[in-house]
């Protein structure tokens, strides 16, 4: 009993009613973002700042959402869009890379106000023609994401802003994003290892919380199959509005 403790509250850093509510958490976002196609890895984020302490809330969300969109990813692997995933891949990568070796963060605020900026034209923007979508586009965004998420933690509507652009199936667009993500995750974690973090103390919690998650994501996707192409992308652009005008007031109040 000593040793479930000590794994599932991380040696005593969290209460065990708030390790069970973050396991419990886990299982919802997931479900969420499965079912709506994005939106839970904010709302974890949010869940998680309240909790954890600051220096490991970035790197132990990281390896949460590695396991939940790699769950995911796993469940739709038949529906990715795999030219979509290379070249966003690419770029992903050299932006880990960068990102090791960055030790000035920007300020949180600049960050804000340019990711909802983004996601807002992106999502409400004229679309470009097909042809417009270049490879080198998709490495772009893949690089941009990659080091933005290593400060900020959720670029999930970032990088569903990119997906949606490029892709109009709903399946497509879960399936997609998911493999974007884990890509992405898995390369935040080698960033963390690298720079020194010790995912150890976490790990019990960490395990727990993928495992819901993955419950979680099963139950969201059999919800995803029986909501039409018109209204999945009308929420999905409903959910990506919201976030962004919350990373807005959330800007607006730093600058206060």
């Amino acid at each position: 009993m000593n040793i479930f403790y000590e794994l599932i509250t991380a040696g005593g850093a969290l209460s065990t009613l708030s390790a069970t509510l973050l396991i419990v958490a886990s299982f919802f976002t997931s479900l969420i973002t499965a079912s709506l196609g994005i939106g839970g890895g904010v709302l974890l984020l949010a869940i998680l700042a309240s909790t954890l302490p600051l220096t490991a809330l970035i790197p132990v969300h990281g390896l949460v959402q590695l396991g939940s969109n790699g769950n995911r990813a796993l469940m739709t692997r038949t529906h990715v869009d795999k030219q979509i995933v290379m070249y966003f891949s690419f770029g992903a990568l050299l932006g880990g890379i960068l990102a090791s070796f960055i030790v000035v963060q920007l300020p949180l605020v600049f960050i804000q106000f340019a990711v909802s900026g983004f996601i807002l034209f992106m999502v409400w923007g004229k679309k470009p023609k097909a042809h417009e979508l270049s490879p080198i586009g998709r490495s772009i965004a893949g690089f941009i994401t990659t080091i933005i998420s290593m400060f900020v933690g959720a670029t999930g509507p970032l990088v569903a802003a990119f997906v949606h652009r490029s892709v109009a199936d709903k399946m497509r667009i879960t399936a997609t994003l998911a493999t974007c993500m884990t890509i992405q995750h898995a390369l935040k974690a080698f960033v963390f290892l690298f720079v020194g973090f010790s995912f150890g103390q976490w790990g019990g919690v960490i395990v727990a919380m993928i495992a819901s998650g993955a419950l979680g994501t099963f139950v969201g996707l059999r919800m995803l199959k029986r909501v039409p192409n018109e209204t999945f992308n009308w929420l999905f652009k409903a959910v990506i509005t919201l976030l962004a005008f919350r990373l807005l007031w959330q800007a607006l109040q730093n600058l206060a």
